[in-house]
């Protein structure tokens, strides 16, 4: 990220922010709000707009420039008023130097009228680091993706199809490198036939910039003492389609109904960002209860594994860490999760190498290098090396989080069923279980981790399972010291009630989930390694691994270490359709994919489930509804389940 993570404000003598980097308030000193709505509101119609939307209809916002979040509180503020209850706001904005809390906070105070929308905003305003960040409020009735980045670096990456268009950030004169072609350009790509636009900026350079974008602009009297503004919509064309194999499928037929077939994470995330959409949905669970296999151990990490070279793969758990982090806050804090912090130990050069590329390449309220005396300090116990703060993160209790996923009034739990036939009959999914019909809906996700290879569709989906074992110790006087989860080859975490988890082990061999005393050996060694002092309190020189309590259950990966989140294919058709780029990966194939229609997977989650899973079924739901993606375009790409037929294609296999 740049080096200036966060805006820098000064308070003027009314109380109001400056922005230090672009000498330039961030409203006028005259009434923000009224301003906000004359400019923005009155100008882009959504009075109208918001009350002329069908049962279940949603309009898109997108805005340059979030600033103190004034313009979002006050669409969703109009929205509350004017929409059919069922009706869904989506507000997308950009922001190159978001607020700290504190000064979002601060500035938010000085609107009273907007404070049922500003607290719920502020709830969730954390962990809002670089890349995409969404936020979900009203019960799903109000969804903001925030893109934290320069807005000509962030919009390119941006999958949406934008209404309305708030054009705001500071003033031309004070930050021209915003106002600029490239960005009218990013504006015109992104917009919906007809799509309006509102700006206080009336200089001429941006008007003739956004007229040859393709939008349609007048000038029109400013707010107060401002003597112009500009108003308009786009009439240019729509972009050209891009490639065909992760295309949109269209948008099913029939109810908004679906079946999820698995009660672990993926499952539970799917089933509640589809019903808080207004889909009615059937979780299909084999257990009799949620969470049984790999989401069913006591205690899990937020632990984010990170690249310093801007991955798929990091962009992805940035942004999955920021949606947990937030859906952590409706869990009980101490019986359901904490966040007391994660230390990545350095415990050989090497590591420490890699960890001092990452602490270059991340904001220090992401992760931050301490010594080996302040990560004693911030254990509570004695270390023998530094490592990685992660201030933010912590562990939590993934069936808790399940549960919570689930407990939506639209989703049908149905525990102790196993789907193990699905067919498409009339237009619906059927799932049996021999012989007999367990549900049906248009819609069906598969969530059942490696074993969505069982099912005929989707057999070709490239997935490994990897067994895992954790050991659970018994908490001491002497081990209830430790405050945070430490973490080298494994983690173990601070007592919860009166036992520690540790693990995990990685085991490619075995087959079963037998518990295995080697692996909690295993588990023993990787605690001498992280704390020999947390292992005396723990007294493990003692303990016998035949008798150690734990569990084994199967993570499910794929080859590249991303998750299968997206639509699913018929892989021989696909394979018939797309056979040209076998001899030219560059031809040009306009073929529409032959989708299996309604047919969705969301698995592969790997030992990263608690951070990418949540989000994930934020994707799905987006897929589904033809919404703008909560992640950059090109690691929603990453992330379909179409790429490895793709790559095998081209490799001529």
């Amino acid at each position: 990220m740049t080096e200036q993570a966060h805006a820098q404000i000064d308070w003027d003598e009314q109380g109001q922010p400056l922005s230090r980097t672009f000498g330039d308030v961030y409203f006028s000193r005259t009434s923000g709000v009224e301003e906000s709505r004359y400019v923005f509101l009155a100008h882009n119609h959504l009075a109208e707009r918001f009350a002329a939307l069908p049962a279940g209809g949603r309009l898109v916002i997108g805005e340059t420039g979030f600033g103190t979040g004034l313009n979002f509180l006050c669409a969703w503020q109009l929205f509350e008023q004017t929409a059919p209850d069922t009706a869904h706001l989506h507000f997308v904005s950009a922001e190159k130097y978001p607020l700290t809390r504190s000064d979002l906070e601060r500035a938010l105070a000085l609107w009273p009228e907007l404070a049922p929308q500003a607290g719920q905003l502020l709830a969730q305003y954390m962990a809002v680091h670089e890349g995409f960040q969404r936020f979900v409020f009203a019960g799903g009735r109000v969804v903001l993706t925030l893109l934290v980045g320069d807005v000509l670096d962030t919009l390119p990456q941006l999958d949406a199809r934008i209404e309305a268009w708030f054009l705001d950030g500071f003033s031309p004169a004070k930050n021209p490198q915003m106002w600029t072609p490239e960005l009218f350009a990013q504006l015109a790509r992104l917009s919906a036939p007809g799509a309006t636009l509102a700006t206080f900026a009336s200089t001429g350079f941006v008007r003739r910039g956004l007229i040859e974008a393709g939008f349609a602009m007048a000038r029109l009297k400013g707010f107060e003492h401002k003597w112009e503004m500009l108003a308009g919509a786009f009439l240019g064309a729509p972009p050209a389609g891009g490639k065909p194999w992760f295309a949109r499928p269209p948008r099913p037929s029939g109810p908004r109904a679906a079946l999820v077939i698995g009660g672990g994470l993926a499952g539970c995330a799917t089933a509640s960002s589809l019903a808080e959409r207004g889909w009615q949905v059937t979780l299909i669970e084999r257990h009799a209860e949620l969470a049984m296999e790999a989401s069913g151990n006591p205690q899990g990490v937020l632990y984010l594994k990170l690249s310093a070279h801007g991955t798929a793969l990091s962009k992805l758990v940035v942004s999955g860490f920021g949606h947990t982090r937030r859906q952590l806050e409706r869990l009980s804090a101490g019986a359901d999760w904490s966040a007391c912090g994660v230390l990545q130990l350095a415990f050989d050069a090497k590591e420490a190498e890699r960890q001092a590329r990452l602490a270059g390449a991340f904001p220090a309220d992401l992760l931050r290098s301490v010594d080996a005396s302040e990560a004693s300090q911030l254990a509570g116990l004695p270390l023998e090396h530094g490592g990685l703060w992660y201030a933010e993160a912590g562990w939590v209790h993934p069936p808790a989080l399940c549960r919570q996923l689930a407990s939506h009034p639209n989703i049908r739990v149905l525990p102790s069923l196993e789907a193990l036939d699905l067919q498409r009959v009339d237009g619906q999914w059927q799932a049996s279980q021999d012989g007999r019909l367990l549900a049906a809906a248009p819609v069906a996700v598969l969530c059942t981790a490696s074993e969505v290879r069982n099912f005929a569709a989707t057999a070709h989906l490239k997935l490994k399972r990897i067994r895992g074992q954790i050991t659970r110790l018994p908490a001491t006087a002497a081990s209830r010291s430790m405050q945070t989860v430490l973490c080298a080859e494994g983690y173990v975490a601070p007592p919860r009630g009166d036992e520690h988890t540790l693990g995990a082990s990685f085991n490619f061999q075995r087959d079963d989930l037998d518990l295995c005393p080697d692996e909690h050996a295993d588990n023993l060694g990787m605690l001498r390694q992280i704390s020999p002092a947390l292992g005396e309190a723990l007294d493990i020189a003692h303990l016998d691994p035949a008798q150690l309590q734990g569990r084994a259950a199967f993570r499910s990966t794929s080859p590249d270490y991303l998750p299968l989140i997206g639509p699913v294919v018929d892989a021989r058709a696909f394979n018939a359709a797309y056979a040209g780029l076998a001899k030219d990966a560059s031809r040009r194939i306009d073929t529409p994919a032959p989708w299996l229609e309604g047919l969705y997977v969301n698995c592969g989650h790997g030992s990263r489930g608690l951070i990418t899973a949540p989000l994930s079924g934020e994707l799905l739901a987006a897929w589904l509804d033809d919404e703008a993606l909560p992640l950059p375009r090109a690691v929603a790409e990453a992330c379909h389940p179409s790429r490895f037929l793709l790559r095998e294609l081209i490799r001529g296999r």
